[in-house]
């Protein structure tokens, strides 16, 4: 089984949006081949792209120009457009765009479980943050790990789609990041950042405060849970409606989350649409968290067994590939450990066959 290919890219926003596209530009290609195949999927011609990617633009552009300028960068080195690429960081947003113009419900978008353990229950006493990241099968095809070397920032490594700015990750200061599926009935009333232009903000900051700022204060288009460390031994996960947020605090140095509402003042103030396409989500959360609430002190491989959890499969922590009611097949495409204290993240490809972990780190 091949790793996900590692990619370095520095310099100007520019500059490493051309050496990203240039390097990735075949991965690249099939990202926009995938979600241009799911727009058709869910009602939308390729033509109304630019018409789509306009609705959400001038948010993109307030909240980050120099993301905006990456991604132009990414399209002129993969031989794209801007519109292609920009597709790949807003494909949440645009295909339940779609979706609401012909009537029909929102699909789904990416499922995973998410854990934190703090150094205080941790083996070796650094805090170690995980996930299984569940979404389409044919996105194992598509994974890329950046390391990102700015000319003017922080250092960060990061797990995502080709040409997309980032999905789960670390920096230099020890943040990490990663993020859950969520729905409620408040989603895409109003346009709002996408989640991967918020996501990539948060591993570029050198404060945590400012991290949090951006999770829990950027107005969105969509729920989200947002599951944020650092390596010093603070954690919390952000319930993220797309106009206000909710803590979820770890209980005994151990956080879990999938893809339900657990804050009580969430379930007070919203409805929890997302049980309707992910009910596996209940078992999942309470049987990763069974697994290693067991444990008095929990190690990576305590953490990697939990992630590995077959029970309820094909709609298990771990999924084998299975398809949906609309014939679009998911799977958990990768298991991702993050060590931010030694600034390294390993990664299993498709682990529903596969158990070797490929090594990344933030030095070279």
């Amino acid at each position: 089984m091949t790793a996900f290919p590692l990619i370095e890219i520095s310099g100007s926003p520019y500059n490493r949006g051309m050496q990203y596209g240039e390097q990735a530009k075949h991965l690249i290609s099939r990202s926009v081949e995938i979600y241009k195949t799911r727009l058709d999927i869910n009602g939308s011609q390729v033509s109304d792209l630019s018409q789509r990617v306009g609705k959400f633009l001038d948010f993109c552009s307030f909240f980050s120009k120099d993301h905006i300028d990456e991604i132009r960068g990414i399209a002129a080195g993969a031989n794209l457009s801007f519109e292609e690429v920009l597709l790949i960081n807003l494909r949440t947003e645009i295909v339940a765009d779609a979706r609401r113009d012909h009537t029909q419900s929102v699909p789904k978008s990416d499922g995973c479980t998410g854990i934190i353990v703090l150094p205080t229950r941790s083996k070796t006493g650094k805090l170690i943050h995980a996930q299984n990241w569940d979404w389409l099968d044919s996105c194992k095809e598509t994974g890329v790990v950046i390391r990102v070397l700015p000319e003017d920032g922080i250092p960060f490594l990061t797990f995502t789609e080709a040409g997309g700015l980032a999905r789960s990750g670390l920096n230099a200061v020890g943040i990490s990041i990663t993020a859950n599926y969520l729905e409620s009935d408040r989603d895409f009333q109003t346009s709002g950042v996408p989640l991967p232009f918020i996501r990539r903000q948060v591993l570029e900051h050198r404060h945590l405060a400012f991290a949090i700022r951006d999770i829990a204060a950027t107005p969105k288009s969509c729920s989200n849970n947002m599951m944020l460390a650092h390596r010093d031994g603070w954690c919390t996960s952000f319930e993220c409606a797309p106009d206000e947020s909710f803590m979820v605090e770890p209980e005994k140095g151990l956080l879990v989350h999938a893809n339900h509402w657990i804050s009580a003042v969430a379930q007070s103030k919203l409805i929890d649409t997302g049980l309707r396409d992910s009910p596996d989500s209940l078992y999942r959360q309470s049987r990763v968290r069974q697994l290693l609430e067991a444990k008095t002190l929990i190690s990576r491989e305590d953490i990697m067994r939990a992630l590995s959890d077959r029970f309820g499969s094909p709609f298990s922590v771990c999924r084998d590939p299975s398809s949906d009611e609309g014939g679009e097949v998911f799977s958990t495409v990768a298991t991702i450990l993050i060590d931010a204290s030694d600034g390294v993240m390993e990664i299993c490809k498709v682990p529903y066959e596969n158990t070797r972990f490929a090594t990344y780190s933030l030095a070279r």
